[in-house]
């Protein structure tokens, strides 16, 4: 398991928070991270990603990590 470190971000109004994880010099953040960072729908940049894939600048292999997570409903979506 890589170690990085963890920087938490606050805008100067205090409405949005963030914690960014680094590894080696690379920051994650989850769809919903990213989505909360541009305020924008987790569809929109699942779409955005999506057309990096089909681009081929990216390969999902490489920066895709496969999980669950839960809608508001508590089903589970991929």
């Amino acid at each position: 398991m890589p170690t990085g470190e963890i920087i938490l971000y606050t805008t100067e109004d205090g409405l949005t928070k963030i914690q960014l994880k680094t590894y080696d010099g690379t920051v994650w953040l989850t769809q919903d991270e990213i989505a909360n960072l541009f305020c924008k729908a987790r569809s929109t940049i699942a779409e955005h990603i999506q057309n990096i894939f089909d681009e081929k600048e990216l390969e999902p292999i490489s920066v895709c990590r496969n999980f669950r997570r839960t809608a508001g409903t508590g089903a589970s979506k991929i």
